[in-house]
């Protein structure tokens, strides 16, 4: 920040140029109130970037916070740096965790952090969410979701396995695709298989169809795997636009297994 401050200076006669004083406090204003609301990304710009970055998170923030007067009718709240949203609600379920230290409060803290990709910290706020509440069941499912993100497969497949066993069709079947990964990942082709028919009985998920035409291609079912891909390029020409953003990634898999069975 010193050297910030001299080379503002270098820029600037302060004979000449005495406002530059003005700017300089508040600049260190806006910059002390954005580490204090844990901006980080805003006390970056503040401190790298020129006076202007102040002021716009004089606007954007401070005063749109409502910090100054009237500053919620400016209308500046629509405008926020990516990943403020998710402060936000780490934030307020900290909060909510502080005074209550509700299974709910941490189970929801953990799925944002698993969002964000922290997935340490997503299971450590799960395994609090499950010594409060050890029996829910979506707490349980999500739990063993982060453990497989983390390449623990193996953790992952005996707690979904009971969730399954308890409610075969849990949360529309998304646990049971997590099971089937997790089936495929430990190498039980077979178990991994028979997971996925179980899901594409009563779904028509891309992520379901692209893995078990991949489990078929190693298989050595060219035919069935055909089949599979193409049902998933048919269906995403009629898809609607948040499918195709969605599911993206398991069209462009789709597509290059097609490519390699041709």
């Amino acid at each position: 920040m010193f050297g910030l401050f001299q080379e503002l200076f270098s820029l600037f006669n302060y004979d000449t140029h005495p406002l530059i004083w003005i700017g300089v406090a508040f600049q260190i204003w806006m910059l002390v109130d954005a580490i204090r609301r844990e901006e980080w990304i805003w006390a970056g710009c503040i401190l790298v970037f020129s006076v202007l970055s102040a002021v716009f998170y004089f606007f954007m923030v401070y005063w749109s916070s409502g910090s100054v007067g009237e500053g919620k009718r400016l209308g500046l709240r629509n405008f926020e740096l990516p990943g403020g949203a998710e402060r936000r609600r780490i934030k307020e379920l900290q909060g909510r965790i502080h005074h209550l230290d509700k299974a709910r409060d941490h189970a929801d803290l953990a799925d944002v952090y698993r969002d964000l990709g922290k997935l340490s910290k997503a299971e450590a706020s799960y395994r609090q969410a499950l010594e409060r509440d050890p029996d829910d069941i979506d707490i349980r499912s999500h739990f063993a979701e982060c453990l497989l993100l983390q390449k623990r497969a193996a953790e992952a497949r005996s707690i979904l396995e009971a969730v399954i066993l308890e409610e075969p069709r849990h949360n529309f079947s998304f646990s049971l695709m997590a099971l089937a990964e997790a089936q495929a990942a430990l190498g039980d082709r077979e178990s991994a298989q028979n997971s996925w028919r179980k899901v594409l009985e009563t779904n028509s998920y891309p992520r379901a169809k692209v893995q078990y035409a991949e489990l078929l291609a190693k298989a050595g079912d060219t035919a069935g795997a055909r089949k599979e891909v193409d049902e998933v390029i048919e269906d995403e020409k009629h898809g609607m636009a948040f499918q195709k953003k969605r599911d993206r990634v398991w069209m462009g898999r789709a597509k290059a297994l097609r490519a390699r069975l041709t």
